[in-house]
């Protein structure tokens, strides 16, 4: 069983016009799964439905159809109790590295937060000198050092802002990390550097990743399979290499045009397959 089923699941909002209501949809009959260990990647232009999607999957929003399921649990149906639960399984990355830490936390409360909210659930000493010792182990993972614990978000650069919202999403070892744009904010070759990071990590934790991008380079050179989004419906999906190679959809073709490689200055591994190189 896939650890993620999207079952022709739409997503629509009211938007009033004049005296009449009409029906935006910015998803509409979706259907995709996400097998334990892989990166499906989530490619389309802004406004392509991939954001709604990966917030319906997390449990943020509704679907107006259709239904998502993780772990064979629908998420949107599930008890208070089963989304505690989904939520320890499930972690978000997002776009914006700053925005996503509470500026007046230092590094240590912001990756050990988690821990503390789900206490109960995970058995883990929150003792503060177990607390510390985890936060120490969990930036180690990431490439930061023990002197990050006693700082503030904004005494880092844009890449360590990222790595430490890494680290507080691993916290909990879920068993999926939502990256939705999580390179986007960064220039080029810090933004390589933290693909590179969490394809290592996938490697090391046994990851499932859905990676969510415009960028068609990056997602091929992370991704097991692509799904593509055009104003909100699933125009075509395959083997990432394959996909890229291959195009069967004129959309398809425009997202691969339109992003070409990453300058010289990308990690030699990373050029190699944004130019065409074996996955």
């Amino acid at each position: 069983m896939p650890l993620v089923e999207v079952d022709a699941v739409s997503k629509s909002y009211p938007r009033r016009t004049g005296l009449r209501t009409e029906w935006q949809h910015v998803v509409e009959d979706v259907s995709l799964a996400i097998e334990t260990g892989e990166t499906l990647g989530l490619v389309g232009e802004s406004g392509s439905g991939k954001t709604t999607l990966a917030r319906m999957i997390l449990g943020l929003v509704t679907p107006t159809s259709g239904c998502v399921r993780v772990n064979g649990i629908d998420v949107a149906r599930a008890s208070r109790e089963q989304l505690h639960h989904l939520r320890r399984q499930m972690q978000p990355v997002f776009q914006d590295p700053y925005a996503a830490l509470n500026p007046r936390m230092k590094v240590l409360d912001i990756v050990t937060e988690p821990l503390l909210i789900h206490r109960k659930d995970t058995g883990l000493k929150t003792d503060r000198a177990s607390l510390r010792a985890k936060a120490v182990e969990l930036l180690s993972e990431v490439g930061l050092d023990e002197s990050a614990l006693a700082r503030h978000p904004h005494e880092f650069s844009g890449g360590q802002r990222q790595r430490i919202n890494i680290a507080r999403a691993l916290a909990l070892r879920p068993k999926l990390l939502i990256l939705d744009e999580p390179v986007s904010a960064l220039d080029v070759s810090v933004g390589a550097q933290i693909v590179n990071l969490l394809r290592r990590l996938q490697s090391e934790l046994g990851l499932t990743y859905l990676f969510i991008s415009h960028s068609m380079p990056l997602v091929r050179y992370l991704s097991t399979r692509i799904a593509v989004m055009e104003h909100g419906r699933l125009v075509e999906t395959g083997e990432a290499v394959a996909l890229c190679d291959h195009p069967r959809q004129a959309y398809t073709r425009q997202l691969i045009a339109a992003t070409p490689e990453l300058p010289s200055i990308t990690p030699p591994a990373v050029r190699q397959t944004l130019a065409g190189g074996s996955h």
